[in-house]
């Protein structure tokens, strides 16, 4: 199957048109990872007035992704309804022109690039939350118990367990 490539006679500029989505993702995708590196340091700290105060950045920043996201379904909606490669940015810019393909390739490439390092790091702080919850959720039971598990079955006397009172693998 061949590709339709964009001749001059259309009226949308493509080139320019990506050009603009990819600069715009771009500055808020490196203001995102700038945001997240510091969010992950305050996390580490356990400053919760600092991660309370990245709140309104982070609505920023989530508004302005999705603005980005709207834009680039808006381009692969109009790319399709001209018969043009509407599956991803990246074919779309495939289909371009030569000079212009490879002029939108670097920064699509760039934009998938920090997409995964975006990813890589929200889920490594989901982990590290994860496991504060955990262990929070783990000292509330051994406060609340006094240390005492309850068997898991029948009727009995409360297990009497010894230790600590916190984890000391943690």
């Amino acid at each position: 199957m061949r590709i339709p490539l964009v001749t001059a006679a259309t009226p949308l500029n493509w080139e320019s048109e990506l050009a603009a989505l990819l600069k715009r993702l771009s500055t808020a995708q490196q203001e995102l990872l700038s945001l997240l590196s510091t969010k992950r340091e305050l996390i580490v700290r356990r400053d919760h007035q600092g991660l309370s105060d990245l709140v309104v950045r982070e609505g920023e920043l989530a508004a302005e992704l999705q603005a980005c996201q709207q834009r680039r379904q808006e381009l692969l909606r109009q790319a399709d309804a001209e018969g043009l490669p509407s599956n991803s940015l990246e074919e779309l810019a495939t289909a371009l022109p030569r000079s212009a393909a490879s002029a939108l390739k670097t920064p699509v490439a760039e934009a998938r690039q920090r997409a995964e390092l975006i990813r890589h790091e929200c889920l490594a702080q989901w982990v590290a939350v994860q496991r504060t919850v955990l262990h929070l959720s783990q000292l509330l039971e051994i406060i609340a118990t006094g240390g005492r598990s309850h068997p898991t079955y029948g009727k009995g006397r409360v297990v009497e367990r010894g230790g600590s009172l916190i984890d000391q693998a943690v």
